[in-house]
């Protein structure tokens, strides 16, 4: 394949790590709508709790639950872009290594 093929495939592995790091780091803006809502949610009823005098307990685990899926969600791109990224190299290898081997010899 061509190399802007593979150097877009970069460019996205590079911005879904950053965005896996932010996610890490308890950042909001990597995550999508249904998960936005879910922290949202979440953080509502937990500041509900607590000007009740009531624990938070249950929405610190909402709020957990949602940051590990929205990891496993950004692990599984991570990991479908480097699977294509490799295809893409294995493939443009082939065609190289055939356009050498159809030489005059």
């Amino acid at each position: 394949m061509r190399n802007a093929d593979i150097r877009r495939l970069d460019r996205e592995i590079q911005a879904t790590q950053k965005k896996l790091e932010a996610v890490r780091r308890g950042e909001w803006w990597p995550l999508n709508g249904s998960e936005r809502r879910a922290m949202a949610r979440a953080a509502v009823r937990g500041s509900y709790r607590v000007v009740r005098g009531r624990s938070t307990g249950r929405a610190e685990n909402q709020m957990d639950s949602t940051t590990s899926s929205a990891e496993v969600r950004l692990n599984a791109e991570l990991t479908a872009l480097h699977g294509e990224r490799q295809r893409l190299l294995t493939e443009s290898a082939k065609t190289k290594a055939a356009k050498r081997s159809s030489g005059w010899w």
